[in-house]
């Protein structure tokens, strides 16, 4: 670990700049599939039978083994962390390792987007391992300048633009900024910002919690997923929190602060914040000059996109600073919802909350955009709920049965390399014809590395669960009040207490992992990964030539970390065919605390 550990003090602490150096992006694209190969149809274009140039079939086939491996780097970096709240920290910091030699592994070969993907990976890891060195040792024992508001051409031309065919856009993300806007503005005076960066979010989003780009890049703050994850926004099978307007708004503001400490001006730490700032440090660093006075200097050798990003957040100043000026009627803005946090622990739909509350389904989802299946997840979340219709909800909570997904109808399978009809047909018991016609494909088609086919769930070929065995029964489950003493740790405590790190920190509204002798915590027994969960909820995987662990997880809609859990083993563990799994059965409920 030592030699990881000094890598990632290096990497991290001298504020990204040593990084900066190999020239690689911050922002990626989402991840792709798991796993892709080389075959007679990899060359081919995607959607069609033409045969692609060699050099396209070789940068795709390079692209796709690169996007793989960032793809199981970031699944392991989550393994790592669901390690970490459990106390398995030397398996934590092992995976972290395996991450890391993975992220080494992928080769960009000059695609701008899998080297964002990598250098944010890499970065994460660091960050990873630096938070891992500080919780074994955390037993209990500026950047308010203004935004320069230039009128050049360039904002003068952003400025009509916003005044002729997008008058309507400022209008209504105007409107909408009501809701998030004090919620900001409080976070940005908390860190010593300018209260003009409350507005970026119109430029980014238009003040639309589910806002999505091309490239994939969600929520107010449009943060793509590894750089969300950089920042301690969570992602799984339950929850995005790129689309929580509070956690994603801190996030925003600890990239921001970032980027101004690594720029020093505003305007060159905006315009990272929409390309990169690797992305600016190589432009800066191509100048014939040592340093740059000021955002203009580089403006014209930065991609297209951000030279117009500064700029129309520039004109959106001009504009709401004097609208009389530029004779803008600003409508009323919407006032923020009045709601209060209630702590749900385990998964119940919105559908069967609503009824509880007696709202519409449609408002608890729009109070709580980042659940990205209407559901809770099976761990303590914090769910908003209007103030008015919030009394002696946590008892009636108490008593609703937990939400049971129903069994999906197909299966996803990503193909892979060698993999035809027949082989999915033998897999998973059903006929290469019943296949075919699901898929809109012929049965003699070839079938493309990466593509994906939907296999009808009723054949899908999974040995019947084992009988259940029995485990001693979970601790108690009432919330407990511990004291903190001299020598205490959050995962000692949550150890002790049979809970995980999250629940605690949630229950207790703890943003880091410091704390204090005599601070008093709020626990609730059992709550960590996979307590309660009744062991029929799994069955066994026979192991098939070809797979790994990462393909099993993700064949059977589980975190890694989950998989790994259930079988007590560690992400270097070799599997082999034959060898059998516990897997969590269709229509099972995740147990692990971690988030993908």
């Amino acid at each position: 670990m030592r030699r990881l550990l000094v890598a990632a003090m290096i990497c991290w602490g001298a504020g990204l700049v040593a990084c900066a150096g190999s020239g690689l992006q911050m922002r990626d694209q989402p991840p792709g599939p798991e796993r892709r190969a080389t075959g007679p149809a990899a060359g081919r274009r995607a959607g069609t039978g033409t045969p692609a140039p060699e050099g396209v079939r070789a940068g795709t086939a390079a692209a796709d083994s690169g996007q793989r491996l960032l793809d199981e780097a970031l699944e392991l970096c989550e393994a790592a962390r669901s390690l970490w709240a459990r106390g398995e920290l030397d398996q934590a910091v092992e995976t972290l390792d395996r991450a890391y030699q993975l992220v080494l592994k992928a080769r960009p070969d000059h695609d701008d987007d899998l080297e964002r993907q990598r250098q944010d990976l890499r970065l994460t890891i660091a960050k990873r391992l630096l938070e891992i060195h500080a919780a074994r040792q955390s037993t209990v024992a500026g950047v308010d300048r203004p935004i320069p508001l230039d009128l050049n051409d360039e904002v003068r031309r952003e400025i009509e633009t916003f005044l002729g065919p997008q008058r309507r856009f400022l209008l209504a993300s105007y409107r909408r900024s009501g809701r998030y806007r004090k919620m900001i503005l409080r976070q940005l005076e908390q860190a010593g910002l300018p209260r003009e960066l409350a507005w970026l979010p119109l430029i980014e989003s238009g003040f639309k919690i589910r806002a999505l780009s091309t490239a994939r890049a969600l929520g107010l703050w449009q943060f793509i997923p590894s750089t969300g994850y950089r920042f301690g926004l969570k992602r799984d099978h339950w929850v995005d929190e790129r689309m929580d307007a509070v956690k994603s708004t801190r996030a925003a503001v600890e990239y921001l602060t970032e980027l101004h400490k690594l720029f020093g001006d505003w305007s060159t730490a905006l315009a990272a914040y929409n390309c990169g700032e690797n992305l600016v440090l190589r432009v800066i660093r191509r100048q014939d000059i040592n340093y740059l006075d000021n955002f203009w200097d580089l403006y014209r050798k930065l991609p297209e996109q951000t030279r117009r990003y500064v700029p129309r957040f520039l004109a959106v100043l001009h504009i709401l600073r004097d609208p009389a000026k530029y004779q803008v009627k600003l409508p009323a803005p919407e006032e923020p919802p009045d709601v209060v946090p209630v702590v749900v622990d385990k998964p119940l739909h919105l559908k069967t909350l609503a009824r509880e509350l007696g709202v519409a389904q449609k408002l608890l989802a729009e109070l709580n955009p980042a659940l990205r299946r209407q559901v809770t997840p099976p761990r303590a979340y914090s769910l908003l709920v209007p103030r008015a219709r919030s009394a002696g909800l946590a008892e009636r909570i108490a008593k609703l049965p937990a939400y049971k997904p129903p069994q999906p109808v197909y299966l996803a399978h990503r193909i892979k390399q060698g993999e035809t009809l027949s082989h999915l047909a033998r897999r998973y018991r059903v006929s290469i014809d019943t296949i075919a016609r699901v898929n809109h494909i012929k049965p003699g088609s070839i079938l493309r590395i990466g593509q994906k086919l939907r296999i009808p769930n009723r054949a899908a070929g999974h040995p019947r669960p084992p009988p259940p065995f029995r485990k001693p029964p979970p601790p108690r489950r009432g919330l407990v009040t511990v004291e903190v003493k001299p020598g205490d740790s959050l995962w000692k405590l949550a150890r002790r207490y049979h809970s995980d790190v999250d629940s605690i920190q949630e229950l207790n509204g703890l943003r880091d992992y410091k704390l204090s002798v005599g601070q008093r915590l709020r626990i609730r027994p059992g709550s960590g990964s996979g307590a309660g969960n009744g062991d029929a909820s799994y069955s066994r995987y026979t192991v098939k030539p070809g797979d790994t662990l990462f393909s099993i997880a993700r064949n059977h809609g589980m975190d890694l970390a989950e998989l790994l859990r259930l079988n007590h083993m560690r992400p270097s563990d070799p599997i082999r065919p034959g060898q059998v799994l516990r897997i969590r059965r269709a229509g099972g409920q995740a147990s692990t605390p971690g988030d993908g």
